[in-house]
């Protein structure tokens, strides 16, 4: 099977073009189980699935398998990374449609490398969930994105950029598993000028991971609620990069017309046999 390793910000992805491959839908999981481990296989947080759009409303549908096989609503930065192949593969032209298992998500082309994308809308909000971890409390935001909804808690953490993240990664596993669908869990701390320092545990990733595109998105879109940032072009750093974030309708609408906006690289292209 040929493929195509890519990532956003360190957001590592396989990209198969399946239109020429054919996996069938009932092979995917197991195919992402197969390749994503690091060290021994590819290696990758994920891996999506590309084929041709049977209908006039979106260009490529896009079918995403975390790294454990389990398949995912939608991805960000995997969005992004696709938008770019898309557009270099005949898929689209430089503003690629995708049809996603939350909702079709538009992308756009701003040169060679930099891609953004409108993210699925937030969908459900509960603020302000009090929860306690080993004698500390905790006020938790959740979101989900899309439906069906992918869903996100955003923790406030003062002094995040200064902290070790194996000190946070039991709180990670617990907040990870505390609401029903499970969430990704995003840390953040807001710095002074108005940017984001963000770290992220992922939901079938199951760990730590250099970006999150949704989770950028989440955060950006809490912040926007409570007033304390404007909603243009923030920045979002990650352990991988710089995203930014707009949500175009400002603390009126922070739930809707959420972009993300950052890098693209194509690792490399290869081969693999199953």
């Amino acid at each position: 099977m040929k493929f195509t390793k890519m990532h956003g910000a360190g957001n590592d992805f396989i990209i198969v073009d399946n239109r020429s491959e054919c996996v069938p839908a009932d092979k995917m999981g197991e195919t992402a189980k197969a390749l994503c481990p690091r060290r021994t296989a590819v290696g990758a947080d994920g891996i999506m699935f590309l084929d041709a759009h049977s209908g006039d409303d979106a260009d490529v549908d896009m079918h995403f398998f975390n790294a454990d096989g389990s398949e995912g609503e939608m991805c960000g930065n995997g969005a992004r990374c696709v938008a770019r192949f898309a557009y270099e593969h005949g898929f689209s032209g430089e503003t690629p449609r995708i049809f996603t298992a939350s909702g079709i998500v538009t992308g756009e082309r701003i040169d060679e490398t930099r891609y953004k994308v409108r993210l699925n809308d937030i969908t459900v909000r509960k603020n302000n969930v009090y929860t306690e971890f080993e004698g500390h409390r905790y006020l938790v935001d959740y979101m989900e994105m899309g439906e069906p909804g992918l869903p996100h808690a955003v923790v406030e953490l003062p002094g995040l950029s200064k902290m070790d993240k194996e000190e946070l990664r039991p709180l990670g596993i617990y907040l990870r598993h505390f609401f029903p669908n499970g969430a990704n869990v995003n840390f953040y701390e807001l710095l002074e000028g108005g940017s984001v320092q963000l770290l992220t545990y992922e939901r079938g990733v199951e760990d730590f991971t250099l970006a999150c595109g949704t989770g950028s998105g989440c955060t950006v879109s809490d912040l926007v609620r409570l007033g304390r940032v404007d909603g243009t072009d923030v920045p979002v750093h990650v352990p991988g990069g710089l995203l930014e974030v707009t949500v175009a309708g400002g603390k009126y609408a922070p739930s809707r017309d959420i972009w993300l906006t950052g890098p693209t690289e194509v690792v490399y292209q290869g081969e693999v046999v199953l």
